[in-house]
């Protein structure tokens, strides 16, 4: 699963954009600085995300949208199309196949 897909399947699960949720975690205290235990902790109390899913999210939260090159346009099953993460829904992601 590329890093898009994980967080495309935690809009689904959530029913907020991977955006929505970066705000609810700065208003919850989350930011940069955030160890990824607190953080897993409260996607799984909060939204019942897994540890999986919630990792995705602690990359956003704590180092922003920004992914290594390595995945972009490579053959496997964790290759993005952009080395920059789509916040805003996956309705309107303009590298969405």
């Amino acid at each position: 699963m590329s890093f898009q897909a994980y967080l495309d399947t935690i809009e689904s699960k959530t029913g907020l954009t991977p955006r929505q949720l970066l705000a609810k975690a700065t208003e919850s205290g989350f930011g940069p600085a955030t160890k990824a235990t607190p953080i897993i902790e409260w996607l799984k109390a909060e939204y019942g995300l897994g540890r999986g899913h919630a990792m995705a999210m602690v990359h956003v939260i704590t180092k922003g949208p920004q992914i290594s090159d390595k995945h972009v346009g490579s053959d496997g099953t964790h290759a993005d199309a952009s080395n920059e993460l789509w916040l805003d829904g996956k309705a309107t992601n303009p590298n969405a196949g």
